[in-house]
Formats: C-alpha cells, sequence, structure tokens
C-alpha cells in the first residue's frame, strides 16, 4: 500500500503542483453466495477485499474535474455543469456518473483534482467499476463535507451504471464496496435493500480468488436471455401463488408442487434461483456458528446449480472449480459474478494458502493452457479514508 501511495502522491505534485488533502479507497468485491438472485429480488452475501481503487483529491476553485488514472496513464477533464460521456477515456464515465447523480441528488460540489490507481483486476468479475463510483464517491463527500448514508451512496453508483455507463447491473456490487465490514460477509436483501454483517473471520481461513483468465464474451446478451426467463417464471407461478412477483416470492414447497408446470429451461432457471436464495438464508446460521466446513458444502451446491441449471459456466471455471476443490486446504469452490468466465472464489484453512496456490497454479495450467492469477484475500472494510 505505500508503494502505491507513494506513487499516487507523486503523480498528483507533478499533475497539479500540490500535495492531495484527501486519499480515500473504494474496494473490489467478490460473492460468496448468491449467483444472479440479485435482479430476481432475492438475497446476495458478498465480501469487500483487499483489492481496491485508491484515489487521491484535492478541491479547486473553479467548476472543473480533472482525473488522471495512473493504470491508463491517461486524463480526463469535464465541467460539473457539463457532464458528458468520454468516449476516449471510457474509464472516466464512472466517474462522471457518479458525480452527474450526487449533483442531482441537491448537493453542490467543487471542481477537483483527482488521481486514481486500482489493483482490481478489470474484467475478471469483481467489480472494478463499483470500486471506482464509491471511491468516487467518497472522496467528494471527504473534500467537501457533505453527509450522504452508504445505502444512498451505493444507490447512486448503481445509477451511475445503468443509467451513465450503460451497464445494467444490480446493487450488489456497490453495495458491499460501500458498506463492507472487517472480517465479515455482507448479507443484502436486493428487494428492500435491508443488511446485515456476519462475521468472518480471515486469519481461520483466507478467500482465494482465482481468476481462470477467461474473459466474459457473452455475458450481456446471456444475462438478459436469463433474466427474462426468471420473468417468465415468476409471472406463470403468480397464476399459482399469492403475491408473486419475482422468484424472491416463491419457497421451494411451491416449486415442487408447480415445477412440472414450466417449460423446461424456465423450471431449470427458476429451481436454481429459489434454491440458491434458501442456501444464502442458511449461510447467515452456518457463519454464526463459524462452521467453514458446512459454508464450503454450501459454496460447492451454488456453484453446480449455477452450472447445471442456470447454465452459466465454461470450460475454465469448470476446471477451475475441480481443481481447487481437490487442493490441500480447500473448502470447497464456486465461480463468483455473473459467470460464463471470470473469476473462481475459494475458501482456503489459512495453513494450507502456499501449498492450496501452488497446486491450483499448476493443474490448471495442465488442464487448460492457461496461467490463472490468484489472489489471496481477506475481507475488509468498504469505501473509506487512508489520510
Amino acid at each position: 500500500m505505500s508503494t502505491r501511495l507513494n506513487g499516487i502522491k507523486a503523480d498528483f505534485e507533478r499533475l497539479f503542483g500540490s500535495l492531495p488533502t484527501k486519499i480515500v479507497k473504494g474496494p473490489g468485491r467478490v460473492d460468496l453466495m448468491g449467483i444472479h438472485t440479485d435482479y430476481n429480488g432475492g438475497f446476495v452475501l458478498p465480501v469487500a477485499v483487499n483489492l481496491d481503487v485508491i484515489a487521491a483529491g484535492g478541491l479547486r476553485d473553479d467548476r472543473k474535474v480533472v482525473v488522471y488514472s495512473q493504470n491508463f496513464e491517461q486524463k480526463s477533464e469535464f465541467s460539473l455543469d457539463d457532464i458528458v460521456h468520454d468516449n476516449v477515456n471510457k474509464w472516466s464515465n464512472y466517474v462522471r456518473g457518479v458525480v452527474l447523480f450526487i449533483q442531482e441528488a441537491g448537493v453542490k460540489l467543487q471542481g477537483a483534482n483527482i488521481v486514481m490507481h486500482g489493483n482490481v483486476p478489470i474484467g475478471s468479475g469483481m467489480s472494478s467499476s463499483a470500486a471506482i463510483e464509491m471511491a468516487t464517491g467518497f472522496l467528494f463527500q471527504s473534500l467537501v463535507g457533505f453527509d450522504m448514508p452508504g445505502t444512498d451512496m451505493a444507490l447512486i453508483g448503481q445509477k451511475a451504471e445503468n443509467k451513465f455507463v450503460g451497464v445494467n447491473t444490480g446493487i450488489m456490487d456497490q453495495f458491499i464496496s460501500r458498506l463492507g465490514k472487517k472480517d465479515h460477509v455482507l448479507f443484502i436483501d436486493c428487494r428492500t435493500l435491508e443488511y446485515d454483517q456476519f462475521p468472518l473471520d480471515t486469519s481461520r481461513v483466507k478467500i482465494v480468488v482465482c481468476d481462470t483468465m477467461k474473459r466474459r464474451g457473452l455475458v450481456d446478451s446471456e444475462y438478459d436471455l436469463r433474466r427474462s426467463q426468471c420473468e417468465e417464471a415468476a409471472k406463470l407461478f403468480s397464476q399459482w401463488v399469492p403475491n408473486v412477483t419475482q422468484l424472491r416470492d416463491v419457497s421451494s414447497t411451491d416449486f415442487e408442487k408447480y415445477k412440472d408446470r414450466l417449460p423446461e429451461v424456465v423450471r431449470m432457471r427458476a429451481e436454481h434461483v429459489i434454491y440458491e436464495n434458501e442456501r444464502v438464508l442458511e449461510s447467515r446460521d452456518v457463519l454464526k456458528r463459524g462452521d467453514f466446513e458446512g459454508f464450503g458444502k454450501l459454496m460447492n451446491a451454488s456453484h453446480d446449480s449455477a452450472r447445471d441449471l442456470y447454465e452459466v459456466s465454461c470450460f475454465e471455471l469448470d476446471a477451475m472449480a475441480e481443481v481447487c476443490r481437490n487442493a490441500p486446504g480447500a473448502l470447497w469452490n464456486r465461480m463468483a459474478g455473473a459467470g460464463f468466465g471470470g473469476c473462481s472464489v475459494s475458501l482456503v484453512i489459512d495453513e494450507f494458502v502456499e501449498q492450496f496456490t501452488s497446486v491450483v497454479a499448476v493443474e490448471y495450467e495442465k488442464k487448460t493452457g492457461l496461467v490463472p492469477n490468484l489472489y489471496i484475500c481477506t475481507a475488509e472494510d468498504g469505501a473509506s479514508l487512508i489520510e
């Protein structure tokens, strides 16, 4: 961290002639339970990790925002009074969207100089975009001094991604990046936005994120297709079960009673979502008991359901799951994010982490010809002030 901070300060002074007055972070995340449940009004269980976007800033005496990305070695400028898309420096649109919607919420902002650096792998499913959004929002809060609940800032980040950037995401990524807590997982009810924290002692187990190096080429069209299949299932169930508006409203008992009336593919999608919601709810009790093996079994079932019923896996994710589950110290493995590539996540007993990563790196390359990136993660606080 100190090397990154020194580099950010040096670039800030080089570009703007002074040191930054505030430095904040917005963490990446990995979802431990809850695959494709968020847009069905269901439940998710993500964790903020020790990979993040750092943003250093200082106020200006005008209405201009100047943002420099160390990762892209690019600078983007815009006026607070005329925020439009940057079609060249597209990474800056996450910043622009957050600033736009903070102002639309009635907050009076001032121009700022900003330098950013992220070590959240892009395109891996760890939500580098939410990390940028929450780092941006928290930096402006720190610089300007306005009050805003974390839930409201998370909603602004989601709105920026949906309405300004044009990516149709749920609320989970921004919520955990803003509201994460060290050594805890965050339980989110995606309909009501009620949330709670449950302990995950990462001195006993580590979260090992395994990047398959397979990028998710078909995720947008397939995501939309599955969303429509879930909506169709909910509409059908609403004929037989009172008060059903989303699959979140359908119990496993209801599902078993009426499943034979559903088209086969729609039945498969509904079965995954309904039982996945129950697995998330069960996870809370398992974590309260500190039962990591029980939690690992739920993670395993989550992956297998997403693979077989929701059909969002791929050769690389399944190869990674097989390798990880057989590696020393593993408490099972599941895909993270939307699937179709990206990362998987394992819980690994602390003393076996080095052996685990060595075995996984060798065996995954044997199976796929790809060299994975492996990240040993801990559960960290959400967006916060560094200095």
